[in-house]
């Protein structure tokens, strides 16, 4: 196919050796399948800023970092150089996180090369070589719904020994190759330790999964992994190999009415961005 724009650098540069076709096409980026250093890889673009769809960027920037005061005081001023700034610091975010994740065992994409806002990484692909489906794609039997969620949440947890809460974690940002599930998109994961909304964002990924999984496996529907995999988090006890219970006793403090009401209006646009296509 013609090289798109995007990416007439890195084929200029010799990274990329041919653009073999598009993969996929959402509101953060289009994404190609691409022939690199003698493999099929993907290879991400990032759309400008004006032109993306995630919403409430704000929650998942809080807590991330710059190289200098001059960088924090642009953004914070809004100004041309400051909006490149979050944007660079945006994509980046990503990109930063793909390469813990996958030092930490996590089962991300293998991230390889980060040029001109373009992300060259790993394509998932099932037993023939195709690109793998997304978890959303799929009809499970309850065996499997059992499984995937378990290894799932263990993920989630290895995620937050490293430090990093998904932030938009649910069936259709997960694929499943031959081997099971692989976690993607993380322009939007966060620093559990800096970001004020990350035990929150931790639980609505969870609640998520459980949802999701709840369809083929209904007791899954009662579980509270969230809460109890953040409460040993805050002890200091989280470890990628803990032992869950799926449960959580409650604590006797007055309702957060504030906390609850954002939850029920996130979980409105979320169910919003659902039902008017969710494109990765």
């Amino acid at each position: 196919m013609k090289t798109p724009k995007s990416l007439e650098q890195l084929v200029n540069d010799g990274l990329v050796d041919e653009v073999i076709r598009p993969l996929k096409s959402g509101k953060e980026a289009a994404v190609y399948v691409v022939h690199s250093e003698g493999e099929v890889r993907c290879a991400k673009v990032y759309k400008e800023a004006n032109k993306r769809g995630f919403h409430k960027q704000a929650l998942y920037q809080e807590g991330r970092k710059v190289r200098n005061s001059r960088q924090a005081r642009a953004m914070e001023k809004n100004t041309r150089f400051g909006r490149q700034q979050q944007e660079q610091v945006w994509q980046t975010a990503e990109v930063d996180a793909l390469y813990r994740l996958a030092r930490a065992g996590v089962r991300v994409p293998q991230p390889y090369n980060f040029v001109e806002g373009v992300l060259l990484m790993e394509l998932v692909t099932d037993a023939q070589g195709a690109a793998a489906p997304r978890l959303n794609d799929l009809e499970l039997t309850r065996e499997q719904a059992l499984q995937y969620h378990g290894f799932l949440i263990k993920e989630v947890v290895k995620m937050l020994c490293a430090g990093i809460v998904h932030g938009d974690l649910s069936e259709y940002n997960i694929l499943v190759d031959q081997h099971g599930p692989v976690i993607i998109d993380l322009p939007q994961a966060v620093d559990a330790a800096a970001n004020n909304n990350a035990a929150r964002m931790l639980e609505r990924d969870v609640n998520n999964l459980a949802d999701y999984f709840g369809r083929f496996a209904p007791e899954l529907l009662t579980t509270s992994y969230g809460k109890e995999i953040w409460k040993i988090y805050e002890s200091g006890n989280l470890t990628p190999d803990v032992v869950l219970t799926g449960h959580f006793k409650g604590s006797n403090k007055r309702a957060d009415l504030n906390s609850i009401m954002r939850e029920i209006n996130d979980a409105r646009e979320d169910a919003l961005r659902r039902n008017f296509g969710h494109e990765p």
